[in-house]
């Protein structure tokens, strides 16, 4: 039945509901009280608002039995409540709120219907409650998409700032805006966008769905060919990214360190990006990477915070006098191939003493020379610290003999060169006497 077409209420019944407005909308507000547990954890101005929205619909509810072929209107309804309140009440209680003012109708169409309008009340009631329902729903659908555009914008501003390292005020106010004024323990995580077209809303969606079910705040957004996450709220991020690794694209997932708050998160994101682009360096990287696993490639790359890094956990501990046998020992071991014997040999030592600097080594940088990525490691790490001089320049170790710079013109023998600040290491009486025999000139 259309609404032109519909049966009208006697003007007794009508009159008579008109008058009943005040009535019907305390009785309202005092079944929510009630019934109602949301209502009642509500703010005193949040009920009034509330109160407010039942009586516009009862108000409603006697302007449309009392015309033709006007539709119930949900704007009319939700006009004197602010937008804020689609907030707090969601459109589960905004159905309740209807359900209630419709027991209050119908509990009262007895004395309010004129004869023979009983039931012609009640179906109206019903007709009324339906087309509000259906108007609530389509105005919570539309603040739930303004909202969600708004927020979506926020979040790619945030997380631009963050990128650009910009912790100001209107960063902060936005933040706040999106709920993430107060999260610690924030991790930038960054990998490649999924294939295919259409796939990175769904992607991101399904992210922050995760996040949510692992009671973790998430910023998301797709930048170029990257899906860039901030996670929030959590120490343990890597089984969170585990959870959400799926809404990522091939290839890996670098995850930056974790700071305390969203203003410091500069430092992860750097990272993370600069993990990112040094990984395929790493072509037995696991696809879920922490950007501290990725040093060495970062520091490769040019990443002069990953180079600082190295230097400060491997080189700069090793080069002070009283580890000055322990970087010997590394040194030595690299340069034999991980040897424990030919280490030995080389420094003059027993097998065991080797392994048990090398734990001292493992102790003091965190790293085990025995297993060959860490050794790498090391070895990108002692390169580095020669390079900016950090220590000896030629790390404490004398050079092979085989690498010495001999001269046998005459019966002079020239000494290698030797750094500055460095004294010359004197020349072994055998290599004198095996030149002098070459001359013809005794020592």
């Amino acid at each position: 039945m259309s609404p032109s077409s519909r049966q009208r209420a006697s003007a007794s019944t009508t009159l008579a509901v008109e008058r009943s407005a005040g009535e019907l909308s305390t009785l309202a507000v005092r079944r929510m009280e009630e019934n109602l547990l949301w209502y009642r954890n509500l703010s005193a101005e949040e009920r009034s608002q509330v109160g407010l929205v039942a009586q516009a619909g009862i108000s409603q509810f006697i302007a449309w039995i009392r015309q033709d072929d006007q539709s119930p209107s949900a704007i009319s309804i939700f006009a004197n409540a602010p937008q804020e309140l689609t907030r707090t009440v969601s459109l589960r209680h905004t159905l309740d709120l209807v359900r209630t003012v419709v027991d209050v109708v119908e509990s009262r169409a007895p004395s309010l219907a004129g004869p023979g309008d009983e039931q012609l009340l009640r179906e109206s009631v019903l007709r009324f409650s339906r087309e509000i329902a259906f108007a609530a729903a389509e105005v919570y659908a539309g603040a739930a998409e303004a909202r969600g555009a708004w927020d979506a914008r926020l979040e790619a501003l945030v997380v631009d700032a963050v990128l650009r390292g910009e912790a100001d005020d209107s960063m902060q106010s936005r933040a706040s805006a999106l709920g993430w004024g107060e999260v610690s323990h924030v991790t930038f995580v960054v990998g490649s966008t999924p294939a295919g077209p259409g796939s990175t809303v769904p992607a991101i969606d399904e992210l922050r769905r995760a996040a949510r079910q692992h009671g973790v705040e998430a910023l998301a957004i797709v930048q170029r060919s990257r899906l860039i996450a901030i996670i929030g709220g959590t120490r343990e991020v890597l089984d969170v990214v585990n959870a959400v690794a799926d809404s990522f694209g091939p290839g890996p997932i670098v995850v930056g360190p974790t700071v305390p708050h969203l203003f410091a998160a500069g430092r992860s994101a750097r990272a993370a990006l600069s993990g990112l682009s040094a990984a395929p360096a790493w072509p037995d990287a696991p696809r879920i990477v922490e950007s501290e696993a990725l040093l060495p490639e970062r520091a490769l790359a040019g990443d002069q915070p990953a180079r600082r890094i190295l230097v400060d956990r491997v080189h700069r501990p090793l080069t002070t006098a009283a580890h000055a046998a322990l970087l010997q020992t590394a040194t030595t071991y690299l340069e034999t191939g991980g040897s424990l014997e030919a280490t030995a040999r080389t420094l003059f030592v027993h097998a065991n003493t080797v392994r048990y600097r090398l734990g001292r080594i493992s102790d003091l940088t965190g790293y085990d020379l025995a297993t060959p990525r860490e050794a790498w490691v090391v070895r990108i790490a002692l390169a580095l610290g020669r390079l900016v001089g950090d220590g000896r320049s030629n790390g404490g170790v004398s050079p092979p003999q085989s690498a010495r710079t001999r001269s046998t013109l005459g019966s002079k023998v020239e000494p290698y060169a030797v750094p500055p600040g460095r004294q010359p290491d004197l020349v072994p009486r055998s290599l004198l006497e095996d030149s002098s025999k070459g001359s013809g000139v005794t020592s």
